[in-house]
């Protein structure tokens, strides 16, 4: 298990996609709140830029469609671990062509790509936490067990438990991993019963660091040649008490980026992209 877990965080390259005009009224979304489309773009750019330029990642930056409002979220499309990569089926059915250009992205890339054709199952990269040991596959309103069935066939080395999601849109909208063994988790009351379950169901005993705002537990944990770990997580302007915890990963570059716009659809850090560590004979 050690050799599994040397390389978590390992990142060479990310799939990104434009935002198109079209999030600002047509995008799925839990409140009404008003999107303005040109900062979603601005924020959008400078998260891109901090992978391709601040980071050194190559990009495959596939176009917005503008038939497809929630195409920007690019996470909800693909589950990649090594170098295989699930296609997945999202349970919100106006999203599910947005698979299509993730699959040849992919294919590009060299991937052994397997696609969920079962149309009984729901899976969105959202509800998939990947911890380096495990996966822990959220049951939410977009993802379903036979999701989670289809998963854990696709990455068989690795064991698959399921956890409720009562409250907020997915898994990692309340948690993210911060490192090799650390949780980071939101404060609320559903966050913390969903980390109980997901400390149950382990063999493995995960530190934890709590925030108190939960939207910002989701962030991106990477450990890169010649950067170290690096997390990118919100801004001290979206949620400042939050910022003051992340200060306490001493051993961590910490990058904050914003992503403001974006979250009023309900997307995270970790929506807008897909990470893969592309070995160089791929």
């Amino acid at each position: 298990m050690a050799g599994l877990m040397a390389g978590f965080g390992r990142y060479t390259h990310a799939i990104v996609r434009g935002t198109p005009e079209s999030l600002a009224k047509g995008a799925l979304r839990s409140s009404q709140a008003e999107v303005d489309v040109t900062i979603a773009q601005r924020e959008h750019d400078a998260y891109v830029h901090v992978l391709r330029t601040t980071l050194g990642l190559e990009i495959l930056e596939l176009p917005a469609d503008e038939t497809l409002p929630d195409c920007v979220f690019v996470e909800d499309a693909a589950v990649v671990c090594g170098d295989t990569a699930l296609i997945t089926r999202p349970g919100a059915e106006s999203r599910r062509g947005e698979t299509e250009a993730m699959k040849g992205a992919l294919k590009e890339l060299n991937l052994n790509v397997v696609e969920m054709t079962d149309e009984s199952a729901t899976l969105e990269g959202g509800d998939v936490l990947f911890t380096g040991r495990e996966f822990f596959v959220g049951l939410s309103k977009r993802t379903n067990q036979r999701g989670a069935e289809i998963l854990a066939d696709a990455f068989k080395d690795y064991a698959v438990s399921t956890v409720p999601v009562s409250e907020g849109l997915h898994l990692k909208s309340f948690c993210s991993m911060g490192g090799p063994g650390l949780i980071i988790i939101g404060s609320s009351e559903p966050a913390q019963k969903a980390l109980k379950i997901m400390q149950q169901m382990s063999d493995h005993r995960y530190d934890k660091l709590t925030v108190p705002d939960d939207l910002a537990a989701n962030c991106i944990y990477m450990n890169l040649p010649n950067k170290g770990h690096v997390l990118l997580h919100c801004t001290s302007e979206e949620f400042p008490e939050s910022v003051k915890v992340f200060e306490k990963l001493k051993d961590h570059m910490l990058i904050p980026v914003s992503n403001m716009e974006k979250r009023k659809v309900d997307g995270a850090l970790t929506c807008c992209s897909v990470l893969i560590n592309k070995k160089a004979n791929n």
